[in-house]
């Protein structure tokens, strides 16, 4: 057995499905990976196979963390960035990048995963040694399980991959929650039990620790809205009436009125991180818990009152348990009814000052009225949906409401155009039976376009949406081309689409398509307009 089939090994026993990627490299030219039972998917772009990881990853709630392996030298360069978004976004995935051999792993201006993936990884190792194989794989994948999971990376320089390896019964590696200090949780319980208007705000750890029914028996005990990060979304039914919807750079007006009316904001699964992609608590005149299991965001951006370390579902089991035994069984705050009407009105206004976009029947197709339609024709049983990076992500985030745990695959901080396209690959890959859809703009496409044929070659039938308007954002770059042509050559399904009256049709249409196996591709001919035509209803 040589380090190869060892790598392999490795990959099967720790319930690897997936090893996506490029080549050259041995765990795909030398069939490795397949016959240990690992299925190959070989990408068009290096980055998008990564993104395909993170979707795998995200919509199991970190459970199947997946492999990604690439070239030496051109292959990991282009590959940074995909491993840059998945340590943004907390997502576990082990990447297995050739490197150079030995004899030239430190020539200048040779590529160095082993240098430079370590800003963009959990940890970076380099095997250089085949007894270590075993070690070095079974420490990788423990840390990209366990704790805040991101990415774990091994360079393997060419050279080695073709050493003896030495005989070995590996044993799979575990998770691990961690519990809270259950002194920090009495102080939340005084805290959020002495407030007038207590507000929640959830983050991705909510939907990593599948700690949504918890989540929603709080909000209920203490009758308190709730809000979620755009990387949150969906861990809380956004047709409840304590929604608040998901916090980004363009966001529910209830959302902003009820962070600013709270006098405790508790945080649980956030970073809080300083972006213009999430919330700014307020920092006056206001109480700020802040519960996460990466002790590191505490007090990064924003200085907290108190403190919670742990999985989010065993902090809000605990905080569950701490005030239902103080309050008893028929608790009764009597703000219920005055919230929830609250939440009513404030949102229905907003609403209002924002139909004549979302019902619009102009032509050039007005891009709200895309996202109205997305909204009002998928089952949202059955969907999973995403936007890209710029205006897509402020078209769809405040206005598709989903209400299904991991029904959406929000993002946070920075993200790259083209993302959606691989996350909702990866999406489909673990979750057959959903509708997976990606909204994207003429850049994102342009970005990672071409992945769509990885789509219709390897059987995932998902849905992209494109809002064609000619342009690049708001930076009137003129972009053009016929996408759904495109689709088409690609040999999916594609349809171009320019009158309003035939968008809600034309989605009916990709869902039966991606139902008999067919990727699709969307192509609405939107108008110019961005979320900064209305700065007035913000």
């Amino acid at each position: 057995m040589n380090v190869t089939d060892a790598i392999a090994k490795i990959l099967a026993e720790e319930g690897v499905e997936h090893l996506i990627g490029f080549p050259s490299n041995p765990l795909f030219d030398d069939d490795a990976a397949e016959e240990a039972g690992v299925r190959p998917i070989v990408v068009r772009q290096e980055r998008t196979g990564a993104h395909i990881l993170d979707g795998i990853a995200r919509i199991t709630s970190g459970e199947q963390v997946e492999a990604f392996a690439c070239q030496h030298g051109p292959g990991t360069e282009n590959s940074v960035g995909g491993i840059a978004q998945a340590y943004a976004e907390s997502a576990p995935i082990v990447a297995i990048p050739a490197g150079y051999s030995r004899a030239k792993t430190n020539t200048d201006p040779k590529f160095s995963s082993l240098i430079n993936y370590q800003a963009v990884s959990k940890t970076t190792e380099q095997l250089t040694d085949p007894d270590a194989v075993e070690e070095t794989f079974r420490r990788a994948f423990q840390t990209a399980r366990n704790g805040r999971q991101r990415p774990a990376v091994v360079e393997v320089p060419k050279d080695v991959f073709h050493l003896d390896a030495p005989d070995f019964d590996y044993e799979t590696t575990s998770s691990t929650r961690a519990g809270p200090d259950p002194h920090a949780i009495s102080e939340a319980a005084d805290a959020l039990l002495g407030a007038d208007l207590p507000v929640l705000y959830a983050g991705q750890g909510v939907h990593y620790a599948k700690a949504w029914e918890p989540l929603t028996e709080l909000a209920e005990l203490l009758e308190a809205p709730v809000a979620t990060s755009l990387n949150g979304k969906s861990a809380f039914p956004e047709d409840h009436p304590l929604s608040l919807g998901a916090g980004s750079k363009s966001e529910p007006r209830q959302l902003n009125h009820f962070i600013h009316e709270a006098d405790v904001l508790f945080g649980i699964g956030c970073s809080f991180t300083k972006t213009a992609y999430g919330i700014t608590p307020p920092t006056e005149d206001n109480t700020l818990i802040h519960s996460t299991n990466d002790p590191g965001d505490v007090d990064k951006d924003y200085k907290s009152d108190l403190a919670v370390i742990g999985d989010a579902k065993l902090v809000l089991e605990a905080l569950v348990d701490e005030i239902g035994n103080r309050v008893g069984d028929d608790t009764d705050f009597g703000r219920y009814d005055d919230v929830t009407a609250e939440i009513e009105e404030v949102e229905q206004a907003w609403l209002d000052d924002w139909s004549d976009v979302l019902e619009s029947d102009e032509t050039p197709i007005n891009p709200y009225r895309v996202v109205k339609e997305l909204d009002e024709t998928l089952d949202k049983d059955e969907v999973v949906a995403t936007a890209d990076a710029g205006n897509a992500r402020d078209f769809m985030a405040p206005f598709f409401e989903v209400t299904e745990p991991l029904s959406y695959l929000g993002w946070g901080k920075t993200t790259q155009l083209g993302y959606g396209l691989g996350l909702m690959m990866g999406a489909k890959l673990s979750k057959p039976e959903k509708t997976c859809v990606h909204v994207m703009g003429d850049g994102a496409i342009g970005m990672t376009g071409m992945d769509f044929e990885t789509a219709v070659r390897e059987d995932i039938p998902i849905i992209a949406v494109v809002l064609n308007n000619f342009e690049m954002a708001s930076y009137d770059t003129p972009f053009s081309g016929h996408y759904a042509d495109f689709a088409e050559s690609m040999g999916g399904y594609g349809e171009r689409i320019e009158d309003p009256d035939n968008v809600a049709d034309a989605i009916e249409r990709a869902v039966e398509k991606t139902k008999e196996g067919t990727p699709v591709l969307l192509e609405f001919l939107t108008a110019q307009y961005t979320k900064l035509s209305r700065p007035d209803l913000e």
